[in-house]
C-alpha cells in the first residue's frame, strides 16, 4: 500500500483545512515546490495535489505551481483534483508531467463526461468520491448529494476509471483517525483499487488499513499528521511495505 502525501493549495500556499471548510485552514508552507521536495527525499512514491480555489471556482487556480511541482520531479507520479471539468484541463495537467486526473463534482454533476474521458485518456481518471454519511458531497464539499457511494463507485467502474480515491469529509484534517470499515466495504464493492483518504493520524491507521487484508486498498492519502509530526511518511511506508502485500507499481 502506497503512503500517499497530500498537498493541498489555497492562494498559492500549502495548507490544510479541517472537514472541506475553507474558512477554516492551517497554512503550512508558502513554497508547495519545496514541500513535495521534503516529500519526495522522505520516500514518497505518489503525491496527491489538491487545488482547493480550483474546487470552488470550477476551473484551475493554481495550476502553475502544480505544473511546477511535476516539471521538479519528472519521476514521480502526481494525482491532481480540484476544478478540473474538460478535457483540455485534464490534457494540459498530462502535458506537464501529471500522471492522473481526479475528477469530483463533474463526475457526479455530468456522469457521462466519466465515460467519455475515460476513453480518450485510457489510465489517467481517477474519480474522487468524498462522503459524510454514506452520501457524496460536491462543489468542494459545500453540497451534499443523493448519491449513494458505492452505487457510483460501481458506475464509474463500468466507465473503466483508474481508481476511487474515498474522502470520509468528517474525518478529514481532523486527525480521528480512517473510516477503515467504510473503505473496506467499499473497496470489496469494486474490482478497482481504492485510495483510503480523511482522518489518518498516526501509524496505527495505516496498520488498520494493512490488517484488513483489503487488496484493493492500494494507498492511503494523509495530510495534516504529516505536516505537524504525528505520522513520519518513511515509517509509514515502511510499515505498509512491511504489513501489505506487494504495492502496485507507483504509475
Amino acid at each position: 500500500m502506497l503512503v500517499i502525501p497530500a498537498i493541498d493549495l489555497k492562494e498559492g500556499k500549502c495548507v490544510r483545512l479541517r472537514q472541506g471548510r475553507m474558512e477554516d485552514e492551517t497554512i503550512f508552507s508558502a513554497d508547495p515546490v519545496a514541500v513535495a521536495g521534503r516529500w519526495v527525499e522522505a520516500g514518497a512514491r505518489r503525491l496527491h495535489i489538491v487545488d482547493l480555489d480550483g474546487a470552488f471556482a470550477g476551473r484551475p487556480v493554481n495550476a502553475e505551481i502544480i505544473h511546477r511541482i511535476a516539471e521538479a520531479f519528472p519521476e514521480l507520479p502526481i494525482q491532481v483534483g480540484g476544478g478540473i471539468r474538460d478535457e483540455d484541463t485534464i490534457q494540459t495537467y498530462l502535458d506537464a508531467g501529471v500522471s492522473y486526473a481526479i475528477i469530483g463534482t463533474k463526475a457526479i454533476n455530468a456522469p457521462h463526461f466519466i465515460s467519455d474521458i475515460c476513453l480518450e485518456f485510457p489510465g489517467h481518471i481517477i474519480v474522487g468520491l468524498d462522503a459524510k454519511e454514506g452520501k457524496v458531497a460536491i462543489d468542494g464539499w459545500s453540497k451534499l448529494s443523493r448519491h449513494d457511494v458505492i452505487d457510483l463507485a460501481q458506475r464509474f467502474e463500468k466507465d473503466g476509471v483508474e481508481a476511487i480515491v474515498y474522502t470520509d469529509i468528517g474525518r478529514d484534517g481532523m486527525l480521528s483517525g480512517v473510516n477503515v470499515e467504510a473503505t473496506v466495504k467499499l473497496a470489496q464493492s469494486v474490482n478497482i483499487p481504492v485510495i483510503a483518504s480523511g482522518g489518518i493520524s498516526s501509524l496505527e491507521d495505516i496498520r488498520a488499513l494493512c490488517e484488513t487484508g483489503e487488496p484493493g486498498i492500494i494507498g492511503a492519502i494523509t495530510g495534516r499528521a504529516l505536516y505537524e509530526g504525528t505520522l513520519d511518511l518513511g515509517e509509514a511506508q515502511r510499515l505498509a511495505d512491511e504489513l501489505g502485500p506487494a504495492a502496485p507499481p507507483a504509475a
